[in-house]
C-alpha cells in the first residue's frame, strides 16, 4: 500500500471493485464482435460499418460505435475513410484461429450464460445451480437440446483447456499403461495428447452420443485414430471395463458430491486392484493465495453445480469412494493430476 492508500495497480480499492464489476461492459462488447463474426468480415480488407451494415443487417452508425469501441480495446484499429483493420489481437477472434476464442466467446459470453449469473444469489442460497433455475433443466441437459451451444462449448472447452493436454502428458509417466479409458472425454482432446506423448499405450474415449460426434475428425488429425476406440455411453450407469488407468479430465468439478461418488463408483468397480485412477482438476492452493480456479470455483456452483476442490477435499471425496490418495502430480498449466488407488 502506498500513503495515499493505491495499490500496487495504481487504483484506490473502490476504483479497483469498480473495474471488476464493470467487466462485464467489456464482454458484452466483445461477445457482439464474436457473434456478428467482425473478424471474420475484416479478414481480407480493412471496411467501414457503412460497407459492411447492408450485408449484416446492421444500423450503420450503431456499428460504427461497435468497431471504434472494438479499436480502443486494441481488436482493431482505424483506418482512413473510418475503415478498421484486424490487429494480431482481432486475427484471434476469427472463427479459425487457434485457441478457439470466438467459440469460446460465444460459450460463455452469450445469453444462456447470462441468465445464469443473474441467479447467483440464488445459488448461494441454496448451494443449487443458478443455470438450472433460470433455464429449466441442468446445465448439460440444456447443452444436450441446444446442439450449437454445444458445439461452440465443446469447441471452447478445447481453447480454455487448450495449454493442459501437453502439459498433462509431459508431467505424468502414462507409459507403463496398456489401456488408458478416457472417463467423459468428449472429443478426445486429452487423451490425443497423452497417446501422441507415448506410443505404447492405447486408449478408450467414453462419452454421450452427442458428445463424441466430433472425437473421429481429431483424432485422425492428431493421427492416433487407430490407437483409440470410442464407446458411447453415460458415466452415471456405468464405465467401460478393461483400462489399467482410468482417466477424468474436468469431470470431477462439474458435479456435486452424490454425483461424483457415482461417477467414482463405476470407475471401482471395474478398475483392476493395480490399477489408477487419474483425475485432472484445478487443485485450489489453500489461503489467500490468488489462484484462477478460485473464480472457477464460484462458475462450477452456479453453473453445472460442481466445484474445485483443495489436495484435502479431493483426499476425502477419494476416501468416500473407495481410493486412497497416491500423490498429486503439478504440471506447467493450471491443472494437476490426483493420482489415486483402489483401497
Amino acid at each position: 500500500m502506498t500513503d495515499n492508500g493505491a495499490t500496487s495497480r495504481g487504483l484506490p480499492p473502490h476504483a479497483q471493485l469498480i473495474q471488476m464489476g464493470t467487466a462485464s461492459w467489456v464482454s458484452g462488447v466483445v461477445y457482439g464482435a464474436a457473434k456478428l463474426g467482425i473478424a471474420d468480415r475484416l479478414a481480407d480488407a480493412p471496411r467501414s460499418a457503412a460497407e459492411l451494415a447492408g450485408t449484416m443487417g446492421m444500423h450503420a452508425p450503431s456499428l460504427h460505435r461497435l468497431m471504434r469501441t472494438l479499436a480502443g480495446l486494441g481488436i482493431l484499429t482505424e483506418r482512413d475513410g473510418q475503415r478498421f483493420a484486424l490487429t494480431s489481437l482481432g486475427e484471434a477472434l476469427k472463427a479459425d484461429a487457434p485457441g478457439s476464442a470466438r467459440a469460446t466467446l460465444m460459450a460463455f459470453c452469450g445469453p444462456a450464460f447470462w441468465r445464469g449469473w443473474e441467479e447467483i444469489v440464488y445459488s448461494l442460497e441454496t448451494g443449487k445451480t443458478g443455470f438450472e433455475r433460470a433455464h429449466g433443466m441442468p446445465f448439460f441437459d440444456y447443452l444436450a437440446q441446444h446442439p450449437e451451444e454445444a458445439s461452440d462449448f465443446s469447441e471452447a472447452m478445447v481453447g480454455y483447456h487448450g495449454a493442459e493436454p501437453p502439459a498433462v502428458a509431459r508431467a505424468y509417466d502414462f507409459s507403463g499403461f496398456k489401456t488408458i479409458v478416457d472417463v467423459g472425454g468428449a472429443t478426445g482432446n486429452m487423451l490425443a495428447a497423452i497417446l501422441s506423448q507415448h506410443p505404447a499405450p492405447r486408449g478408450v474415449l467414453y462419452d454421450r452420443p452427442h458428445v463424441v460426434t466430433a472425437a473421429p475428425a481429431l483424432l485422425k488429425a492428431r493421427g492416433v485414430e487407430e490407437r483409440v476406440a470410442i464407446e458411447q455411453g453415460d458415466f452415471f450407469e456405468r464405465v467401460p471395463a478393461g483400462g489399467d488407468a482410468y482417466l477424468l479430465s474436468h469431470i470431477i468439478h462439474d458435479w456435486n458430491e452424490e454425483q461424483c461418488l457415482t461417477i467414482l463408483g463405476h470407475c471401482r468397480t471395474v478398475m483392476p486392484p493395480d490399477g489408477r485412477l487419474l483425475i485432472v482438476e484445478t487443485v485450489l492452493p489453500a489461503g489467500d493465495t490468488p489462484h484462477q480456479g478460485k473464480v472457477q470455483d464460484i462458475v462450477m456452483l452456479v453453473f453445472p453445480g460442481g466445484q474445485e476442490r483443495t489436495e484435502a477435499e479431493y483426499g476425502s471425496l477419494l476416501g468416500r469412494a473407495g481410493f486412497r490418495l497416491n500423490r498429486v502430480v503439478s504440471t506447467e498449466s493450471i491443472v494437476s493430476v490426483v493420482e489415486a488407488v483402489p483401497v
